[in-house]
């Protein structure tokens, strides 16, 4: 059983249900922009907003910004209430702090955002400590692993025994940075062995064989 567990948050937690690959074509369109495929619209899920932006969707620098605010007020206008936690992963998490572990997260969307949508979603109550981006993003570009370390250090007690739960390759790399295993879970936006290839440690499909190889040692 390991002593701290940390989950990502869209993809893995929490279901957008379009709200986020919808919020972004809105927005795109909004400021006049090109809407990418739907393909390149999932794969903007995870990933830092501001590089996928500017990488898969091709906005100017220069306007990344404005098209980043349109989105985010969307996404808290209506995309929060959109989203749903996965099933079973509720009971999944009390399970988890059942038994002894520090469950916590850790994700790419800035931090005052994963705090308004858990809160939303009624999970909250779940998680010892929440870690994201700052509200600016700026630091976001760097990647995963410096989130992850900031949950590490906030739990030093448990960070011994730590191990990563996402739905994206970021989230494998960001843990292996820090010398943490990932467990991948299949029913996020990971494209077919993009967790495999990634070094994930396993990949589930359910909240109930999450917790069978949670239960176990990896």
């Amino acid at each position: 059983m390991h002593s701290l567990i940390l989950f990502d948050l869209d993809g893995t937690l929490v279901d957008p249900a379009g709200a986020i690959t919808e919020g972004i074509a809105d927005a795109l369109r909004r400021h006049g922009l090109p809407v990418p495929g739907d393909d390149a619209l999932r794969a903007m899920v995870g990933p830092p907003l501001v590089s996928s932006l500017t990488e898969r969707a091709g906005v100017p620098a220069s306007r990344v910004q404005d098209v980043l605010r349109t989105y985010r007020t969307g996404y808290v206008d209506t995309g929060m209430a959109q989203s749903r936690p996965y099933p079973g992963i509720a009971r999944c998490v009390e399970e988890l702090a059942r038994r002894g572990a520090v469950v916590a997260v850790a994700t790419q969307k800035p931090e005052w955002l994963a705090e308004e949508l858990l809160a939303v979603q009624g999970l909250r109550h779940l998680f010892a400590s929440v870690h994201g981006s700052p509200r600016d993003e700026t630091r976001a570009a760097t990647g995963k692993a410096s989130i992850i370390r900031a949950a590490l250090e906030r739990h030093p007690g448990a960070a011994g025994s730590a191990v990563m739960i996402g739905d994206r390759r970021h989230d494998v790399e960001g843990a292996s940075a820090n010398g943490l295993p990932c467990i991948g879970v299949g029913w996020g936006f990971a494209a077919p062995g993009e967790l495999q290839g990634a070094g994930a440690t396993a990949v589930v499909q359910t909240a109930d064989e999450l917790l069978e190889v949670l239960g176990g040692s990896l």
